[in-house]
């Protein structure tokens, strides 16, 4: 097994969050892909971020980061967009936004 940090852009945190998800390995998350292991990063507690998303994208490809530009970009975006909807936290309920909006709910549940 190669370390998911072995993959180009990804760093020990990276690696840490995808353990917390059930991924273990760069050949792990090669197999499910960027999408899917975006979806199992959120589930698993991971907040969204854009940036985390492309970087990992690019890195798969082994590109630098930041060679992620224009209509790619964009695309990308998305992607991203359309995987936090599916699978980010689920929208409060009535009660809940009431209790949040007096602040009885701590901000790291949602």
């Amino acid at each position: 097994m190669t370390p998911v940090s072995s993959i180009k852009n990804l760093g020990p945190a990276f690696e840490e969050a995808c353990a917390k998800a059930g991924i273990h390995s760069a050949e792990a998350l090669r197999d499910l892909g960027p999408d899917e292991t975006y979806a199992r990063l959120l589930r698993a507690g991971t907040k969204p971020h854009f940036i985390g998303y492309y970087v990992m994208v690019m890195g798969l490809q082994g590109r630098p980061w930041n060679d992620c530009k224009g209509k790619e970009k964009a695309d990308l975006r998305k992607r991203f967009d359309s995987i936090k909807a599916e699978n980010g936290p689920a929208p409060l309920s009535d009660i809940d936004l009431i209790l949040d909006k007096i602040g009885v709910i701590p901000k790291a549940n949602h």
